[in-house]
């Protein structure tokens, strides 16, 4: 019998939901007389159960997150190798997942096909793997969202729900126009994330610096303050380079000719009798 298998026990009694203290299980034990290889099996179906929740789990959670799932996008499926530069180590320490713990905003910024979403969805899919809530969405969906939820009356329940995921990504910034109301959704959305506690963050996607995002945004003021709050404690990728797509495009060079058809090789009328 291992050393912790009581604090092991009470470990999968969580996960299970169960109101099991490890003090508590070694009462039964001795109260009932358990042996040493009774204790075990007890502890190794508890294990299995434990295991198998978090797996349901973590299924559920990469379900709802809208990421990818036939062929997800991860860290290792990811080529680090073709990142040069001097700050390589940042980005491969991303798996880490400190940014999340440190409350840390993400922002990959650079031209199409240099892996920005990429490494946003693995971040995402790394997530839910900690059995953190993640939620994928592009910005003209978000845009859409918000209109939706205008027109409706639900502003207050989107912004929950968006509010709610400890990571959410909101991909390709910059690629649609924001008007002032659903700029200032926005705002409400980055400023209520700011505020929450625990552990989270958003990361974003953009071909557009920063800086340049203001285009897209028609209330300056409530754009401005949700910068300052999203790049108040972020790290930001400025990723450059040759597209990845492509990689493994084949090309043929073929030619088609004319078929000969019917009439085609039917006999020329005579020429008239003279």
């Amino acid at each position: 019998m291992t050393e912790n298998v009581y604090e092991v026990m009470e470990k999968n009694a969580k996960l299970l939901k169960l109101d099991l203290s490890s003090d508590e299980f070694a009462c039964f034990v001795q109260e009932h007389g358990l042996s040493v290889q009774s204790v075990e099996d007890i502890a190794k179906v508890f294990s299995y159960l434990g295991k198998k929740k978090t797996e349901t789990t973590i299924q559920t959670l990469l379900r709802l997150s809208r990421l990818p799932l036939k062929a997800p996008r991860t860290f290792e499926n990811f080529d680090f190798s073709v990142i040069k530069g001097k700050d390589t180590q940042r980005l491969k320490a991303l798996p880490t997942m400190s940014a999340i713990y440190a409350h840390q905003n993400i922002a990959f910024i650079g031209p199409a096909g240099t892996g920005k979403t990429h490494l946003a969805q693995a971040f995402g899919y790394a997530c839910c793997q900690r059995g953190m809530k993640t939620y994928f969405i592009k910005m003209s969906e978000l845009r859409d969202k918000f209109i939706a939820a205008r027109r409706a009356g639900k502003e207050a329940s989107v912004l929950n729900s968006l509010v709610r995921p400890s990571c959410l990504i909101i991909d390709e910034v910059g690629h649609c126009e924001f008007d002032k109301e659903n700029t200032r959704l926005f705002f409400d959305l980055i400023d209520r994330r700011y505020n929450k506690e625990g552990n989270y963050n958003i990361v974003f996607t953009s071909n557009k610096n920063p800086v340049n995002w203001r285009a897209n945004f028609n209330e300056d003021d409530a754009l401005l303050c949700a910068l300052d709050r999203i790049f108040d404690e972020a790290i930001v990728f400025n990723l450059k380079g040759e597209s990845f797509r492509g990689k493994k495009l084949e090309t043929f060079a073929l030619q088609t000719s004319r078929v000969q058809t019917a009439d085609d090789m039917s006999v020329k009328p005579s020429e008239p009798l003279r």
